[in-house]
């Protein structure tokens, strides 16, 4: 079955096939929200929230992609646990600049490693490096390049997810793009020299 048969039997009651759903998103929902938490803890509380909050609002589902839809729903348990952490005092978000908003191609270096115990150091060296760039992002930057070039959705369904005209998902991630290849340049010094080639490519 699709996603929008899962959800409609889970409309009339069927648990498993919520879980279902569940099952085929749980990865991607997680990664999203360690991307704009940082931190795994916060970021299985928020994945956990959101799924809580989908299955509660699920009749507010009006077709269309669930996967944006549920990716919309865990973006703003992020959002809600940004806000509770902000009542303590910490680093400002980078702030905003006008940059050269043309479109770059999505580059190589930023998709999803999926890392795992059994993954070289190399790779795990990119991927903190990827993520301490990530971090240094204002957090709407952060969020569109996370769904379009880490988590694979088209802008479309970012668009749908973020709640903000297609335009301004292009204009963000063309921004973010950009900060993150400068930030990355900056950084190849501290990296491998395989993982230095990589980045210049």
């Amino acid at each position: 079955m699709n996603d929008l048969q899962l959800v409609q039997y889970a409309l009339q009651g069927d648990l498993d096939a919520f879980n279902r759903l569940v099952l085929a998103y749980q990865d991607m929902a997680y990664n999203l929200a360690y991307r704009i938490l940082s931190d795994a803890d916060a970021a299985e509380d928020a994945t956990q929230t959101a799924f809580l909050s989908a299955y509660r609002n699920l009749h507010h589902f009006r077709g269309g992609s669930f996967r944006a839809w549920l990716l919309r729903v865990v973006t703003n348990a992020c959002y809600d646990e940004l806000r509770r952490q902000q009542r303590h005092p910490v680093t400002a978000l980078e702030p905003v600049h006008e940059e050269d908003e043309d479109e770059i191609e999505s580059p190589s270096w930023l998709a999803d490693s999926s890392p795992s115990p059994e993954q070289q150091i190399e790779t795990r060296e990119l991927e903190r490096a990827i993520q301490n760039c990530l971090e240094e992002l204002p957090l709407d930057f952060r969020t569109v390049v996370i769904m379009v070039d880490i988590q694979g959705l088209d802008y479309q369904e970012a668009s749908l997810a973020i709640g903000k005209p297609l335009g301004t998902v292009k204009s963000r991630l063309a921004r973010a793009r950009l900060r993150l290849r400068d930030c990355l340049e900056h950084l190849a010094e501290l990296l491998p020299a395989n993982l230095r080639l990589g980045l210049r490519e």
